[in-house]
């Protein structure tokens, strides 16, 4: 949950992922076509928050002649993170806003798909804040 009046605050959003993102309110979609309801475009800031992994090596697997190597993710520091700006929300990947545990970060919601399964948007944004560790 956000702190009270939060929302009221807000007046920017920074994508602070590499790609431009379709941000879509409440809608209705058909044959992937937004029908109604507001939608954002948001282009990246040119500015990345990263989470960062270190791979530990494991025996690799062999499927159909293919051998192919096998690792186990250990995730660390997360780079490039502004501090928190009053109005202002941030952007980011799933990873990286589970991570960061505040108020300002958010990651895309639900992928919205054309028919082709192509990503059209997202539905709303997600918020992984768990209030204060």
């Amino acid at each position: 949950m956000q702190p009270d009046g939060f929302f009221n605050m807000v007046i920017k959003i920074k994508n602070l992922t590499p790609h431009p993102l379709t941000i879509v309110g409440d809608r209705l979609i058909s044959g992937g076509e937004i029908l109604k309801g507001g939608t954002l475009q948001v282009p990246p800031s040119g500015q990345i928050a990263r989470l960062a992994v270190e791979r530990t090596a494991l025996d690799p697997v062999t499927i159909d002649g293919v051998t192919l190597p096998v690792s186990r993710p250990k995730l660390g520091e997360i780079t490039g993170l502004p501090p928190a700006e009053e109005g202002v929300i941030l952007i980011v990947s799933a990873l990286v806003a589970e991570a960061a545990n505040r108020a300002d970060i958010f990651s895309p919601g639900e992928l919205l798909r054309s028919p082709e399964g192509v990503v059209i948007g997202a539905k709303g944004l997600c918020s992984y804040y768990k209030e204060a560790k």
